[in-house]
């Protein structure tokens, strides 16, 4: 019977996977950097000394999660660097300490930061050539680069996926800071964008990477992920709202009033993540393993807005 290392199991994605592991009867050592609960490796930090040799006992595949994630204002002296270690230096580390345990099919969870930040008219696909354009999406195309050189030249079965903005019960960061603002009934000047952006719910995420560890026609692939239903903020607003049982209040002010508010207030990352689009083709990821996102977007939505509001 097949085994599976999670690494950044307490993690967001890392918890939700292994419970669905759990849940499917699915044999798996969730690694984390220090053990609180039964059944969890500690490994310690995450760097390129880390010793995987307890963790990979018995396992056979590797979902690979653990990272040194993308953070608004990092205070890093060299992000870049800092990044490196982690996500290049880290993972490479693990990749072959895996090869060495007899480890087969080695998931790489990357980013959709290595294609880049926004789109056009036309989606991301994972044939496009990278254009990252931060110090994260660098390092996390430059692990996907490493990757590819040690599976080409050993039998490492590698499987690349790169989600957009993973959403779920218990998300955080901006998404969490948007649930707040519709429950507060705070009226929102984003009436009058139409943007479009992929999002993929954590349940979505987690099904394809659990596929992706065992089917055949993953190996070697690139694979983007997505709920397969893309919105725009003033429609995602609204979908949020409903969830809540609130009306949301939506005020029509031009993008260019918008951006350039934020620009005064130092704020224009925060408003291209509003006002831009960023799109990805799955039909790549839908062809080669004949899947679709098993749970609809509407569906997510509701879970995410009931634990959030159970919890605050």
């Amino acid at each position: 019977m097949s085994k599976i290392l999670v690494t950044g199991a307490n993690g967001f994605v890392g918890s939700s996977l292994c419970e669905n592991l759990h849940l499917r009867g699915l044999d798996f050592a969730p690694a984390v950097r220090k053990a609180s609960l039964k059944g969890q490796v500690s490994v310690g930090d995450l760097s390129p000394d880390t010793d995987w040799a307890e963790a990979l006992i018995g396992c056979d595949a590797v979902i690979h999660l653990a990272a040194r994630v993308h953070v608004m204002n990092d205070s890093a002296n060299d992000p870049l660097a800092a990044f490196r270690a982690v996500n290049l230096d880290a993972t490479l580390n693990l990749a072959r300490q895996a090869l060495s345990a007899g480890v087969k099919r080695f998931v790489f969870v990357s980013s959709i930061k290595v294609n880049g930040e926004e789109t056009d008219s036309v989606p991301f696909t994972a044939f496009d050539q990278a254009a990252p354009v931060d110090p994260y999406g660098q390092s996390k195309l430059e692990a996907e680069t490493a990757l590819k050189a040690l599976a080409q030249t050993t039998d490492l079965e590698l499987v690349i996926v790169r989600p957009p903005l993973v959403y779920g019960p218990g998300v955080r960061a901006n998404f969490r800071r948007l649930m707040q603002l519709v429950k507060m009934g705070v009226p929102l000047p984003l009436g009058a964008i139409h943007n479009r952006r992929s999002m993929v719910a954590v349940d979505n995420l987690v099904d394809l990477l659990i596929l992706c560890s065992r089917h055949p026609a993953a190996s070697g692939q690139i694979f983007m992920v997505s709920d397969d239903h893309d919105v725009g903020i003033s429609e995602l607003l609204r979908m949020l709202a409903a969830a809540m049982g609130k009306r949301s209040v939506l005020l029509p002010f031009p993008s260019s009033l918008i951006a350039g508010t934020a620009a005064v207030f130092g704020k224009s990352a925060v408003a291209s993540r509003l006002l831009g689009s960023l799109q990805v083709d799955i039909n790549h990821t839908k062809a080669t393993l004949r899947w679709q996102p098993p749970v609809s977007m509407e569906l997510s939505l509701k879970k995410t807005v009931a634990d959030y509001l159970a919890h605050s």
